[in-house]
């Protein structure tokens, strides 16, 4: 197997004798599949059921809607597992559209994830957060406006607490994963085993609400969209709330004994999150009827104030705190590899590729995408604009990574896989599939956004362009 730029960099720096601080393997299988699982798992467990009811308005087709998600995530990831233990370098699929299909379109997806994706993501869970630290009594501060940037008597700027809380949320946890990789995984681990935790009790009290009843699973909600629409719109929230499997593949380079540790925490962590989701949407369904549910703006919470009361509401606004800061740490902790991995190429400014000399981590490149983060928060409405451009080509990469692993195996079919995808090639011939008929249906539901998408993604064409001639100069 060939390796990539910055790994042969890296093999020659040490044959050389030169001293470089690198990346080091401190995660383990338990970080892994905390990563997977963690990362997964944010708020959309929580909200998406409404919206799935009010697509399809059935329970039975809620949970198809579930159950087709859950494979299709799990389809691809069986196809990046065996991408990922072949290839176990940072930056993940900007590895393996690099090494398919040229720089270039390497480049595009990590200015795509760099620049908008995971900062916007970043926003979005610190956003999420302070709306949901916004339900308890002691926070109802957060809204209040700090202050404000006025121009000819124009207020374009506001600044309130909440902003506040999301930036203090945002430092400190790219704090944590500025000093060391291994503080980062041990946080993400103990914080995915309280989120399973209450996910399964919150399931578990939804069961028990007296007001609740299996009969509720027959009942539909009349407004749904119904049809196909309905079923493609149900089926797209439930792989929101399953996205994020491919963030371990982005760490791979820190990752203990890559080739057995990616394909387990990967296959676990996608089924592990399926178990839940299937298990807490039950208690939802058996608490409330389809029209309750539909009508609900956090269906758990909902559900659990059945049981429980307003303690229930708590409870679960408690556990969506621990999710987000979950997701919030593992979005960060993959994020910054991106940049870093691709600056290594010499494709971004030289420093973004640097190891800080004690922590091992790349700390510009988690500084920077923190900072970009930061100003998406200020920006407030503008942000979920650029969030919502992402979808597009999001699913465009998603599509265009699962593809290499042909590619692959044809131009290297004698390279030692130690895992090799189940199913193949028809594992991932259906999720590429999916992939494709997903990018139709955004596109064409969101015209505005999927196109404002592509220009992002062409605009990093100049940049990548600058990058190359740079690098040529230097002789890289």
């Amino acid at each position: 197997m060939s390796l990539g730029t910055s790994e042969q960099r890296r093999v020659a720096a040490s044959d050389s004798g030169e001293c470089r601080p690198e990346l080091v393997r401190g995660l383990n299988v338990w970080h892994a599949i905390s990563i997977v699982a963690g990362t997964i798992i944010g708020s959309g467990i929580f909200l998406v059921p409404a919206e799935m009811m009010q697509a399809v308005g059935s329970a039975g087709l809620v949970y198809l809607a579930w159950i087709v998600g859950g494979l299709l995530s799990f389809f691809g990831a069986l196809t990046y597992a065996e991408l990922g233990a072949v290839r176990p370098y940072s930056g993940g699929e900007y590895v393996y559209v690099r090494d398919a299909y040229g720089p270039l379109w390497g480049f595009l997806y990590g200015w795509t994830w760099f620049l908008i994706a995971k900062p916007a993501s970043i926003a979005s869970v610190t956003a999420g957060l302070v709306r949901v630290l916004g339900t308890f009594a002691a926070f109802s501060f957060l809204p209040q406006t700090l202050m404000a940037l006025h121009v000819t008597s124009q207020r374009i700027l506001v600044i309130n607490y909440g902003h506040l809380v999301a930036i203090a949320a945002t430092v400190l946890i790219t704090g944590l994963n500025y000093v060391g990789v291994r503080k980062a995984g041990n946080f993400q681990f103990a914080f995915t085993v309280l989120k399973v935790v209450m996910i399964v009790g919150i399931a578990v009290i939804a069961f028990a609400a007296p007001s609740g009843s299996w009969s509720n699973f027959g009942t539909s909600f009349a407004g749904a969209k119904g049809g196909m629409v309905g079923f493609m719109a149900a089926l797209v929230a439930a792989l929101w709330a399953y996205d994020g499997w491919n963030d371990l593949n982005m760490v791979s380079g820190e990752v203990e004994q890559p080739e057995r540790t990616i394909p387990i925490a990967l296959i676990a962590g996608v089924g592990l999150v399926a178990v839940l989701y299937i298990g807490m949407n039950a208690g939802i369904q058996r608490a409330l009827p389809a029209t309750a549910i539909a009508a609900a703006s956090v269906p758990a919470a909902a559900a659990s104030q059945a049981a429980l009361g307003r303690i229930g509401i708590s409870l679960v606004s408690i556990g969506m705190i621990i999710s987000m800061l979950a997701t919030l740490n593992g979005t960060v902790m993959s994020g910054g590899r991106i940049p870093f991995a691709v600056a290594r190429d010499g494709y971004l400014f030289k420093a973004l590729g640097e190891v800080h000399p004690r922590f091992h981590t790349p700390g510009l490149a988690l500084v920077i995408q923190a900072a970009v983060a930061i100003v998406l928060v200020v920006v407030g409405g503008a942000f979920r604009e650029l969030f919502s451009l992402t979808i597009f080509s999001e699913w465009l990469f998603y599509m265009v990574a699962a593809s290499t692993i042909f590619v692959f195996r044809k131009r290297e079919p004698d390279v030692h896989r130690p895992y090799r995808t189940a199913g193949y090639p028809v594992v991932p011939l259906v999720f590429i599939a999916t992939a494709a008929v997903l990018l139709c249906y955004t596109f064409a539901s969101n015209l505005r956004d999927s196109i404002g998408g592509v220009v992002v993604i062409l605009l990093g064409i100049p940049v990548y362009l600058w990058f190359a001639r740079q690098r040529r100069r230097r002789g890289a």
